[in-house]
């Protein structure tokens, strides 16, 4: 995982909301579509740059591919952010 990539791509708006719909479970890039004004080429985009950040997972199923959330990324950069979370037992001694 890169922290970079990561970043960069939970920085766009759009993103973020694709993240947030994807919490309640897999759904197909159609389903995703509908819930923007915007073309199914920006919508794959979108998803690329979420897969190639690996915060989504795809999974081929029949004559569809559905997305769902990549757990195991989101708790890296929670216990990376967590490391800011002020004093531990250690450094109050």
């Amino acid at each position: 995982m890169s922290f970079t990539n990561t970043l960069k791509a939970l920085n766009d708006p759009i993103r973020r909301q694709i993240l947030l719909m994807l919490r309640s479970g897999k759904q197909n890039a159609g389903d995703i579509a509908k819930q923007f004004d915007m073309t199914n080429a920006t919508i794959s985009y979108h998803l690329k740059q979420l897969k190639n950040a690996q915060l989504i997972n795809e999974e081929k199923e029949k004559n569809y591919i559905y997305y769902s959330l990549n757990t195991s990324v989101f708790e890296e950069v929670m216990l990376w952010f967590k490391q800011f979370e002020g004093e531990n037992d250690e450094e109050k001694n």
